[in-house]
C-alpha cells in the first residue's frame, strides 16, 4: 500500500500535465504542430540530461555494476521473448498490418520519461533504479531497430544496429558510461543544471501528448477496440509476463524485480509512432494506443502496483 499511495499522486499529476497540453490547442495558447519542437527538445536535450545524471549520481560500485548490466540483458530478454511469443501467436495474422504493430507495442513502452522519474519516486535513496530504467531504454532501442523494424516492414533492410547505436538515448548513455566506470564526476553546479532539465521531461512528454490528444477525434479514439485491445497488452499483460519471467529467478533482489515490473507497466513510447509514420504503414493506429494506452495508464499503472 506504500507503493500504492506513493503511485496514485504521480500518476494524477501526469494527467494533468496532458490535461495542460490539451487545453492549450483547444484554447489556442499552443498549436498541434508545435509538438514536433517541444519533442525535439525532449529527446535531444532533457532526455539526454535526465540520463546523464542518473549514472552521475552514482558512485562506482562493481557490484552495482553488474546488477546494472543484468537488468540491461533481462530487460533485453524479456522484450525479445515476448516479441517472439506474439509472433508465434499471431502469426498467422500478420498480413494485416494492425498485428504487427500490436505486437510492438505490447513491448515498447516510455521508461525514460515517465519511468525513470516514477522508479525513483517509488525508492528514494536507491540512485541505481535510475539507471535501471536508462538502460532499459538502451535495450528497447535495440528492440525497435531491429526486431520492431523487421516487424512493422517485414523487410531485413530496415534492420540496422547502427540506427540502434547513434540515437540520443544510446549515445548519451555511453557517453556516461566512462564517466562512471572511471568515478568522474562533473561540477556540481552541472549536475543541477542537468537534473533540472531531466526533471522537465515528464512535464514536457505529457504537455506533447496532450498536444496531440487535441489534434485527434477523440469519438473515433474511443468508441476504437484495437487502441484498447493494444493498451491492454502493453498495460497489464506484458508488465504481469515481465514480471513473471524474474519473480523467482534466483539472486536477484526485490528492488531489481520491483523495476521490472514498474518500468514495464508504463504505456505505449512515441517511438511506435515515429516508427509508424517513418515506415508509412498504420499511423493511425500506432497514434491510438500511444494515446489511448497513455490514458489509460492512471487507473493501470496504480492497479499493477498492488502486486507489490
Amino acid at each position: 500500500m506504500m507503493y500504492f499511495s506513493i503511485v496514485i499522486p504521480y500518476v494524477l499529476w501526469m494527467l494533468a500535465y496532458m490535461l495542460t497540453g490539451f487545453v492549450s490547442v483547444k484554447a489556442g495558447w499552443a498549436e498541434t504542430p508545435h509538438a514536433r519542437s517541444l519533442s525535439g527538445l525532449l529527446i535531444y536535450v532533457c532526455g539526454p540530461a535526465m540520463f546523464i545524471n542518473a549514472f552521475q549520481r552514482m558512485n562506482y560500485d562493481p557490484a552495482q555494476f553488474r546488477s546494472i548490466v543484468l537488468f540491461f540483458l533481462v530487460t533485453l530478454a524479456i522484450q525479445a521473448a515476448v516479441i517472439g511469443i506474439l509472433c508465434l501467436l499471431l502469426r498467422k495474422r500478420f498480413d494485416d498490418a494492425r498485428y504487427r504493430i500490436l505486437s510492438i507495442a505490447t513491448v515498447l513502452g516510455n521508461v525514460g520519461f515517465l519511468g525513470l522519474p516514477l522508479v525513483t519516486a517509488l525508492f528514494p535513496g536507491q540512485p541505481i533504479v535510475a539507471c535501471y530504467s536508462t538502460v532499459y531504454a538502451l535495450s528497447m532501442n535495440l528492440v525497435v531497430f531491429t526486431l520492431g523494424v523487421f516487424l512493422l516492414t517485414r523487410d531485413r533492410r530496415y534492420m540496422s544496429l547502427k540506427a540502434a547505436v547513434l540515437n540520443p538515448t544510446s549515445l548519451t548513455i555511453l557517453f556516461s558510461l566512462p564517466f562512471y566506470l572511471l568515478d568522474i564526476h562533473l561540477p556540481e553546479a552541472i549536475l543541477d543544471n542537468l537534473a533540472l532539465l531531466g526533471r522537465m521531461s515528464t512535464p514536457m512528454c505529457m504537455f506533447v501528448l496532450g498536444m496531440r490528444l487535441a489534434a485527434v477525434d477523440l469519438k473515433g479514439l474511443l468508441t476504437q477496440p484495437f487502441s484498447y485491445i493494444g493498451s491492454l497488452m502493453k498495460l497489464i499483460a506484458y508488465p504481469l509476463a515481465a514480471y513473471l519471467m524474474v519473480r523467482f529467478l534466483p539472486g536477484l533482489d526485490e528492488t531489481f524485480k520491483a523495476c521490472v515490473l514498474v518500468l514495464s507497466a508504463a504505456p505505449s513510447g512515441a517511438i511506435i509512432l515515429s516508427l509508424a509514420e517513418l515506415h508509412r504503414r498504420e499511423q493511425e493506429n500506432a497514434a491510438s494506443v500511444l494515446l489511448m494506452s497513455t490514458l489509460l495508464c492512471v487507473i493501470t499503472i496504480p492497479l499493477v502496483m498492488l502486486i507489490l
